[in-house]
């Protein structure tokens, strides 16, 4: 190393653009931005400006006003910015006259999602996932500035009546992804295969939003090494463990961590990546207490969960990294009511969250409260593995542990 020059890579300086409905709170708005922010830091970046408009709605073809669009595009150019996101999903419209206004790169939401998703996709499944979903967010949003995905080769019967460019790329993407879904059913129909190969053992699955624990807790019953890291889909690949509990056996599965405004096409395509949770028998739906916005998070995960068209089973919540969570005390003279940022640990037990017979208080990292989680498990993986096999012990058989 060179004395006096760093090696080290520098990220690529960001701002970030989002509009405030009437019907969001300041605090909502600022807790969206944060994720993004942290989307972002994942995907490689820095955030280093925040710009936020009060609007009733976002602007049809600019996403902001003119006003706050002169504003962000002065940041630009005195801070010589590449790169802008924005916290929703574009109009391909909007994106292409914010193109021309701004003069940089910019990114929705579901674009950085789809970037993410890309770094992180390991096995051929999630790969083919990821490109499909990716490819149907473009096919929309193609427009003359976009180069060739392929030049056309030459020759009899290459030339045709003269396509123009657009409409070949259209053409070219129309294909792709028709083979994605081809290469998709021939994957999932081995998938389905493994799942049948498995046996009849009890099948439990962790669930919840990205970033709450899922594949630490993972790791913690099944002594193994699944992939976790603090950042938004560490995990995209379903991972599935054979578990003992005392002398219990079942099935454990890892999920793809949820996320608020994933786009529908994006859950489209990781439905068979989800089919872990619709033939569970029993579901985890781990939650990050330590986090300002959980409650907001429980309901993004039971929304997501509806749309998977999943049947009714038991489901227990497991509030994770009690270790991490923090209250702010209220002074004695002030008179304005309690929010939930001010309950101590004990006191929110004791509210709806606690009162839930199904609902247990752990830190999978530390293993706090971990044996009161383990007997919950047992009793219910217990339960259905009676009503399945009413006269046998349990069972013993050797699985090996299966990667989805």
């Amino acid at each position: 190393m060179i004395e006096g020059v760093s090696t080290k890579k520098e990220l690529e300086k960001v701002i970030l653009v989002s509009v405030k409905k009437p019907e969001e709170s300041e605090q909502q708005v600022q807790e969206y931005l944060d994720e993004l922010a942290f989307l972002a830091e994942t995907a490689g970046a820095e955030p280093v400006k925040q710009f936020v408009q009060n609007l009733s709605m976002p602007d049809s073809k600019t996403f902001v006003g003119r006003g706050k669009l002169e504003e962000i595009n002065d940041y630009i150019k005195i801070h010589e910015i590449r790169t802008v996101i924005f916290d929703d999903e574009l109009t391909p419209a909007q994106l292409r006259n914010l193109e021309q206004i701004l003069k940089c790169l910019i990114l929705d939401r579901t674009n950085l999602i789809l970037d993410i998703f890309a770094r992180r996709a390991r096995t051929a499944h999630a790969k083919t996932q990821v490109e499909l979903a990716q490819y149907q967010y473009l096919l929309p949003r193609l427009t003359r500035m976009w180069t060739h995905l392929e030049r056309q080769r030459g020759g009899i019967g290459m030339r045709g009546p003269g396509e123009k460019e657009i409409e070949t790329d259209r053409r070219i993407i129309r294909d792709k992804i028709a083979k994605l879904k081809e290469d998709l059913k021939k994957i999932d129909r081995q998938m389905a295969t493994q799942r049948q190969n498995r046996g009849k053992l009890v099948r439990v699955a962790l669930v919840g939003y990205t970033n709450v624990g899922k594949s630490t807790l993972m790791n913690v019953l099944s002594k193994s090494e699944v992939f976790a890291e603090n950042k938004l889909f560490a995990t995209l690949d379903t991972t599935v463990r054979k578990v003992v509990v005392d002398n219990l056996p079942f099935l454990l599965a890892d999920t793809v961590g949820f996320i608020r405004k994933l786009p529908h096409h994006l859950v489209e395509s990781f439905k068979s990546t989800l089919d872990e949770v619709r033939e569970a028998d029993v579901l985890l739906h781990i939650v990050d207490i330590s986090h300002p916005g959980f409650e907001q998070q429980i309901e993004v995960v039971e929304q997501t969960l509806r749309e998977l068209d999943h049947k009714e089973k038991p489901t227990f919540i497991v509030f994770n990294k009690i270790d991490a969570y923090s209250f702010i005390e209220k002074e004695e003279d002030d008179l304005t009511p309690r929010t939930k940022e001010n309950f101590t640990l004990e006191e929110l037990k004791n509210t709806w969250m606690g009162k839930d017979q199904k609902c247990v208080f752990i830190s999978a990292r530390n293993k706090v409260n971990f044996q009161e989680f383990k007997s919950l498990l047992y009793e219910e993986v217990k339960r259905i593995h009676v009503k399945r096999f009413p006269f046998n012990d349990f069972l013993y058989e050797t699985y090996e542990d299966i990667e989805g």
